[in-house]
């Protein structure tokens, strides 16, 4: 067939009606892409996907969420990192994300107190709270959860009897913790028993730090009515001395052995044996995944049973001294065990109560130690965590969820370590990186240029 201007013509507009369409085309699929946002995980463990109610968190989030993470210049790192965010920032566009090398930065990595490589810093409405790797959806929706409370609770703490301060700044005191209770949404209260006709009932719990007088009679009545009336309560005691509280002891089956706690395993951290070091735990909302290993001073034995005729069930959270025993003699400075008066290790230093009463029921946690939340013994282990979580489980805020980690089935691939089986694993890495992209293009030019000669 002849071509002439005619048909060239035709031909052009064509082809150029053609390209135009085709632009039109991609336009309206990048508008389409821009504003609709439609994806599947076909990952066994959906590893890439955030489930219902982290989403459902991250709806109720108003206002963006700023996260910085104190992490070395490692890509592969940082990828890991930005791969596990990036779930939430799908969810939650205004989700800031800002690495920070500390090596760069170590001032502005001591005032936040980083511990830990890729230890990520979130921020949200003025409260941060930190997150440690390995890196679960369960503990970031959680921290999001916490963050995102909108209704403080009171964390009301008994005074004027020589108790630690929860706002004291002496070493002894419980002040650090408290602050950090503010940062994480709650409110400390000092209620005026010698006054108030009641401990109020509108707040979280009541804290009882170690009393160092006796409680007066009138103010023991209102705690134990406090109690009855469903009223939460963290015990911390320093001895056996009851200090008045007797009662309270009685009502919730308290026992409290005279004593302490003896740790010879603590000369492995060159520390006293005075001091008892735990890293096993009961299995208890608590401690649950908790793995941290915490210290605790001069620590008491502490203990009660189920009560049938007030409804408590108790768990036993915290043994110490597997190796150790419990020293009820005199305390020098060189112990040894006596058999006929001290008691073999393990020892229960810290219960959790609870029954069922209302609704919401009611928690009780004692701990037969303070030192541990002291602003000189705060910062050891997970001291800190251990007492957040304990705050947290006696507030029992309904909005703190539990999402099952998901289960990784799909990305690990174990190497050989013998030489045959390195030799094909780099022969299969190698052949699918390298030798098989090359031999497709070499296909490809030679079927292009026999065509061409054709």
């Amino acid at each position: 067939m002849k071509i002439n201007r005619k048909l060239r013509f035709q031909l052009f507009m064509q082809n150029s009606f053609f390209v135009l369409l085709f632009l039109a085309l991609v336009g309206l699929l990048g508008y389409l892409t821009n504003e609709y946002h439609v994806s599947r995980d076909i990952t066994q463990s959906t590893r890439n996907t955030l489930s219902k109610g982290s989403l459902d968190v991250l709806k109720q989030m108003d206002g963006p969420v700023n996260v910085r993470v104190f992490v070395s210049q490692d890509d592969q790192y940082r990828k890991t990192i930005h791969d596990f965010m990036s779930r939430y920032q799908r969810a939650k566009p205004d989700i800031k994300v800002e690495f920070i090398n500390p090596a760069e930065f170590p001032k502005l990595a001591q005032d936040e107190g980083i511990k830990t490589e890729g230890e990520l810093v979130i921020e949200f409405q003025k409260r941060s709270e930190h997150l440690n790797p390995p890196y679960v959806e369960q503990d970031m929706t959680n921290l999001l959860v916490r963050l995102a409370r909108t209704r403080q609770q009171a964390v009301m703490y008994l005074d004027g009897h020589g108790e630690r301060n929860l706002i004291g700044l002496k070493n002894h005191d419980l002040g650090e913790f408290g602050r950090q209770l503010e940062k994480r949404g709650f409110k400390l209260a000092n209620p005026d028993l010698t006054i108030a006709q009641e401990v109020p009932s509108n707040g979280a719990m009541l804290v009882i730090a170690s009393p160092q007088i006796n409680v007066p009679a009138v103010e023991v009545q209102k705690i134990l009515d406090y109690i009855k009336a469903g009223g939460n309560i963290l015990w911390l005691l320093d001895d056996e001395q009851m200090r008045g509280l007797q009662p309270i002891a009685e009502y919730l089956g308290l026992e409290v052995t005279p004593g302490m706690v003896i740790d010879m395993s603590s000369s492995q951290y060159g520390a006293d044996p005075k001091i008892a070091f735990a890293n096993q735990y009961a299995e208890h909302p608590i401690t649950k995944n908790f793995m941290l290993r915490t210290l605790f001073p001069e620590a008491r034995k502490v203990d009660a049973q189920d009560s049938f005729e007030y409804g408590w069930k108790v768990t036993r959270l915290i043994d110490v001294a597997p190796n150790g025993w419990y020293e009820t003699g005199k305390i020098g400075e060189k112990v040894s065990f006596d058999q006929k008066s001290d008691i073999p290790g393990p020892t229960h230093i810290a219960l959790a109560l609870e029954r069922v009463y209302g609704k919401k029921g009611q928690r009780v946690v004692i701990v037969g130690n303070a030192n541990f939340l002291s602003n000189t013994f705060l910062a050891n282990g997970g001291n800190l965590d251990l007492g957040i979580n304990m705050v947290n489980w006696l507030a029992g805020d309904e909005r703190l969820i539990t999402i099952q980690p998901k289960p990784i089935k799909d990305v690990n691939v174990i190497i050989p370590t013998d030489p045959v089986g390195k030799i094909l694993a780099a022969l299969v890495f190698f052949g699918f990186r390298l030798v098989l992209p090359i031999a497709l293009l070499i296909a490809g030019v030679v079927i292009w240029w026999k065509r061409r000669k054709a």
